[in-house]
């Protein structure tokens, strides 16, 4: 935002008059605004950059697995797999958004976070039900949660010396990552960064699997990985509040995929080359104090090139490479009557098409119209807001062979609340309601054999209520801040796609249904110990029964797979004038690997613990950051994903520096 100091007026004092107004240059303040996850009418959690660099977290899927309510799927390694569930609804019901646009995959529906490196990261937020901000595209309205990584902007400054930031890693297993950054303001209305990263490990780490009263040692193979991102931006400021932010992203990646390891048979000759290129333009203008337009627009092309090498197919190798194309158009407008009111109406028009090697793809196209209507009422202090939305979506889809999906067409509301209880303290009561959905995906639909295009889509009505609090108790002056959280969820999700077996081979059929409720429990408090002396403490916990209750079910009643119903993090950081220090811990109790709830599918629990040290050194306009950690502190044997091992204990180092 700018800021323009008007011209001073004459003062009417005998020495310090001013005979002639004047009028002082305007003045650029660049920021952004954090989410405030107490003041939120949804669940709302929040990490900096700041706090991950303090807690030594290295990866998005690092940070994520911090916040409650959320289940990684890692399958393993560097270069591993990694998808979020929250509140186990499944990885497909997690809208991800990079900068507040979706990064969609049509063909499987679910981002792997490990595509993504916090160190250009300013912070990420996960809300559930509506999304944090309120004036955002219509599909950030479909999906039942949604997790936004917020890139960081240029810094705050009217120089237009160019600023430099670097890092090295590096870590067990072979593990390299240098990362550099660029920054600079072209003009007082231009600002320009770019920045790339190079990371590669041969991921040969030693793992432990038990079997009956013995247990098997063996080292991880084809898990090396070699990656290479980089991303552009240009932040552009015209007259009277109109921003332009242009983004280019290029993501290749070259990776084996390691397998299972079953009944000690750990091969694997799986190649995985993915390439993922895509730009973005937002567009923000306010014509007058009533009114505000965006327009936002994005193209992603995408390519996965599978191989798998062995001796039983004809050629000695079986490949499929798939395309992935998808455009993307947004324009909305917010009008505010008065101060206590805003409605905004949102309408996306997206194209996705999906090509592959294989004689029988059906060719598929899919065209999705998706209109939202929201509204937002508070009063003047803030202390009640109501947030009701209605969106309209209608998908047709094309195929150049084979018989293509009816037209789907569903109107679905939400409606979020949040009141402060006493005007003198921000204690609040909130609750919310959903009804979301999951389109097939193009897997789901048309995948060799088992696809089934008669698939409806997924429904979930999402149901919550909740408390917050924070602020400073006046009787401990020894805690300098505290904040506590505790939210209660029902989900019932109908028309569940599941595969089963058909007479013949597995088909994907609408016949699930699951209850999911649960409760999800944050706290946080900051200790003064001594001069520059702090400790911060961080802790959550979530509890989560998600059964099927699909009528007939041979499973009824048996909890959903890789849904522990007992899951937490704690954290302790204790800032010193020389070092920061930080332990972390995370919990996970008993899973499934099958929908069948038996003792051969049992997963164990774990308990992961590290320990992070790190201190920053400034030289004048130069920082030099040092970090080192350990990582999995007991050496710990476990499984995320059933056969697919985690590492053990191992290091990581890395070296920053900014001038």
């Amino acid at each position: 935002m700018s800021l323009c100091l008007l011209p001073l007026c004459n003062v009417a004092a005998e020495d310090y008059s001013v005979s002639e107004p004047m009028t002082l240059d305007t003045i650029e303040v660049v920021g952004r605004r954090r989410p405030s996850a107490s003041a939120s009418a949804v669940p709302l959690q929040t990490i900096s950059r700041e706090r991950a660099a303090v807690l030594g977290l290295d990866e998005v899927s690092e940070a994520v697995r911090r916040f409650s309510g959320v289940t990684l799927q890692d399958y393993g390694g560097i270069g591993g797999l990694k998808t979020v569930s929250v509140r186990g609804l499944g990885a497909k019901h997690t809208d991800v958004t990079y900068d507040g646009l979706s990064l969609t995959d049509a063909q499987s529906g679910q981002t792997d976070l490990s595509r993504f490196s916090l160190a250009g990261v300013d912070g990420i937020t996960l809300s559930v039900g509506q999304p944090d901000e309120f004036f955002v595209p219509a599909r950030n309205y479909a999906r039942s949660s949604v997790l936004n990584i917020v890139t960081s902007r240029p810094q705050a400054s009217a120089s237009r010396r160019p600023y430099f930031s670097a890092m090295i890693k590096g870590a067990s297993f072979g593990m390299f990552n240098p990362y550099l950054r660029y920054e600079q303001r072209v003009s007082r209305k231009v600002a320009l960064t770019a920045e790339m990263d190079w990371l590669r490990a041969d991921g040969a780490y030693a793992y432990t699997v038990p079997n009956v009263d013995t247990e098997h040692t063996g080292k991880r193979r084809n898990s090396d990985v070699d990656t290479r991102r980089a991303e552009a931006n240009a932040f552009i400021s015209f007259a009277h509040g109109r921003t332009l932010d242009a983004k280019f992203y290029y993501f290749d990646s070259r990776r084996g995929l390691p397998g299972s390891v079953v009944l000690y048979n750990d091969y694997s000759a799986e190649r995985l080359h993915e390439r993922n290129i895509f730009g973005q333009l937002r567009f923000r203008t306010a014509l007058g104090q009533r009114f505000s337009l965006r327009a936002d627009a994005r193209f992603d092309y995408s390519l996965s090139r599978y191989a798998d090498f062995r001796p039983n197919y004809p050629d000695g190798v079986r490949r499929e490479n798939n395309t992935q194309n998808e455009a993307y158009i947004s324009v909305g407008g917010l009008y505010r009557p008065f101060s206590q009111l805003e409605i905004m109406l949102s309408s996306d028009l997206t194209y996705n098409r999906l090509r592959n090697n294989l004689p029988e793809c059906p060719l598929p196209e899919r065209y999705t119209s998706q209109t939202v209507l929201a509204a937002r009422l508070s009063d003047n202090r803030r202390r009640f807001t109501a947030t009701a939305s209605l969106l309209a979506t209608l998908v047709s889809e094309h195929v150049g062979r084979g018989e293509r999906p009816a037209d789907r067409s569903r109107f679905s509301p939400a409606v979020a609340l949040s009141w402060r209880v006493l005007s003198d303290h921000n204690l609040r009561l909130r609750a919310s309601a959903k009804d979301a959905y999951r389109m097939p995906t193009f897997n789901d639909l048309y995948y060799s054999r088992i696809g089934n295009t008669g698939l409806r889509p997924e429904r979930a009505w999402q149901f919550g209520a909740g408390l917050t609090w924070n602020g400073s108790p006046e009787a401990l002056p020894f805690v300098t801040f505290a904040a506590f959280s505790a939210d209660a969820y029902y989900n019932l999700v109908r028309d569940k796609i599941v595969a089963i077996p058909t007479l013949y081979i597995w088909k994907m059929m609408n016949i699930g249904r699951a209850a999911i409720a649960g409760i999800d429990v944050n706290a946080s408090m900051e200790f003064a110990l001594a001069k520059r002396w702090a400790l911060q403490l961080e802790g959550n916990y979530s509890f989560c029964r998600a059964v099927d209750v699909t009528p007939d079910s041979r499973t009824w009643h048996h909890q959903m797979p890789y849904t522990p119903r007992h899951s937490g993090n704690a954290s302790c950081t204790l800032r010193l004038p020389w070092f920061n220090l930080s332990y972390l811990v995370t919990a996970v109790g008993e899973r499934w690997s099958m929908r069948q709830n038996v003792e051969a599918n049992r997963m164990k629990a774990y308990t992961e613990q590290s320990v992070s040290a790190g201190r920053v050194f400034v030289f004048g306009q130069c920082r030099l950051g040092l970090r080192a950690e350990l990582l999995n502190l007991a050496g710990t044997n476990y499984e995320v994903i059933r056969y697919y091992p985690m590492p053990g204990r191992s290091w990581r180092a890395s070296l920053s520096i900014e001038f």
